[in-house]
């Protein structure tokens, strides 16, 4: 029997490297044995800004067909305002799609992006080819987060997000009408979906994080990436954290540095010898980058300690960085359907991981049960004063252990998130998207 097959649209895609490409990059090596054969319509990697990692393109199987798009360049839109990719890429993305499924056949097409713009797509296709689809959401995209009393500003400002909740207004609708299914990477997303569209029925959401590449760790020594973030050797413990920072990881910051804070008091001598590392905490090009994190440790008397690196490095490097590294920070969003997919590559690294989360997230959840590490939760309308207290304790477990202290994992215990395992679930939910509709009615 042949194996059915999907169209994913992928705008970023390998060498790109961009955090909404990685559920499908690590998908790949796993579609076939699931009886599912892919064709990705990606950006070509002329047109995206995004940094880039060539390493990565030896993740994706030579059997996987890519056709790239242009966009129109950024140079030309951007004296109109206009500097979204997805707004560059729409049209040529559009023409890919029709061309592809009226010259081949597919079974499905699946939208895994946050450039939700490009979602709208799915239900065109639908009308026009009779193809079912299913849409990726990796985080919000209609959202009243930045429109709460006491938000932070929103990123890009005021006028950006407010165009783009406009665009979420009239296209999100749009693009969940004929929806077949939704996955989804927090529990949250499908609450608020089927509040606002109540036609979606709970059996068409599947909540499903991204899997931890454990095939990108088997790779990286062959690689021999060096990472330039700290020098190990310098006597100094480098705890290092990796992705974005933002206005709503604020109040974890500043919970984690007043711990710092008030830790260092009492341990004057200990500290000299740390320093913490925050990378990629901007998705802005760096002359536009604003940094979140330094200027919250300058506020609470911390900055001789943190160094922020706004700009993202190169997928592999900020793997290396993470292994070479004495102890991983994590830290969350004070919005409680957050959930943070780089909890996998720190477990997998093998170092102790600290971590702030509300209480709320999956990361707490998976953390404590894999025994990887240690977190910090607090609850809505909690404070830096609350919850510093807590963070106090856990600074001075991870100071204490040794040089090249490893956790003791619980490695079937994370079995369950491995990006095989999360591949199989999400072509589960391609195989009942199959079902021909009176049956599907009775799933």
């Amino acid at each position: 029997m042949s194996n059915s097959r999907v169209l994913i649209i992928s705008p970023h895609f390998p060498p790109i490297n961009a955090a909404d490409a990685q559920r499908v990059r690590m998908s790949l090596p796993y579609l076939d044995s699931f009886g599912w054969n892919a064709h990705i319509i990606a950006v070509h990697p002329n047109f995206v800004q995004t940094s880039q990692d060539p390493f990565l393109l030896r993740t994706v199987p030579d059997s996987v067909n890519v056709t790239h798009v242009n966009a129109l360049p950024i140079h030309q839109t951007k004296n109109f305002g206009v500097g979204s990719l997805s707004l560059r890429s729409f049209p040529y993305i559009l023409t890919a799609g029709d061309r592809l499924l009226q010259q081949q056949k597919f079974d499905l097409v699946y939208i895994s992006t946050t450039m939700f713009p490009i979602m709208a797509l799915g239900a065109r296709w639908q009308s026009r080819f009779g193809v079912p689809y299913v849409l990726d959401f990796q985080d919000p995209w209609l959202s009243d987060y930045y429109d709460r009393p006491g938000s932070p500003s929103p990123p890009g400002g005021r006028f950006k997000y407010g165009f783009a909740q406009l665009q979420a207004k009239i296209l999100e609708p749009k693009a969940l009408a004929q929806v077949g299914h939704i996955i989804s990477v927090s529990p949250t997303y499908p609450k608020v979906l089927q509040q606002r569209y109540p036609h979606l029925k709970p059996s068409q959401f599947t909540v499903l994080p991204f899997g931890a590449p454990e095939p990108d760790f088997d790779l990286l020594p062959s690689l021999q990436v060096k990472q330039t973030i700290f020098d190990r050797h310098d006597g100094k413990r480098h705890w290092v954290y990796v992705g974005r920072g933002g206005g709503d990881m604020a109040l974890t910051l500043r919970s984690l540095f007043l711990g710092i804070q008030i830790d260092r008091q009492q341990h004057p001598e200990v500290w000299k010898s740390i320093k913490l590392h925050f990378i990629g905490t901007s998705y802005a090009p760096d002359n536009r980058a604003i940094k979140t994190v330094e200027p919250i440790a300058q506020e609470l008397g911390i900055a001789d300690l943190v160094e922020e690196y706004t700009g993202r490095i190169p997928y592999f490097e900020a793997l290396q960085t993470l292994i070479e590294s004495d102890g991983i920070i994590l830290i969350g969003s004070d919005d409680s359907g957050y959930t943070a997919s780089k909890l996998y590559p720190c477990i997998l690294a093998r170092k102790p991981i600290l971590a702030v989360f509300h209480e709320q997230s999956s990361v707490v959840d998976i953390l404590t049960r894999c025994r990887a590490g240690r977190a910090v939760t607090f609850k809505t309308g909690d404070r830096p004063q609350d919850i510093a207290p807590q963070v106090i304790p856990q600074l001075e477990w991870l100071r204490s252990l040794p040089t090249n202290y490893q956790p003791d994992i619980d490695w079937q215990s994370f079995q369950p998130y491995t990006a095989k395992e999360m591949t199989r679930q999400q072509c589960a939910v391609f195989d009942r998207c199959l079902i021909p509709t009176e049956l599907s009615k009775t799933w």
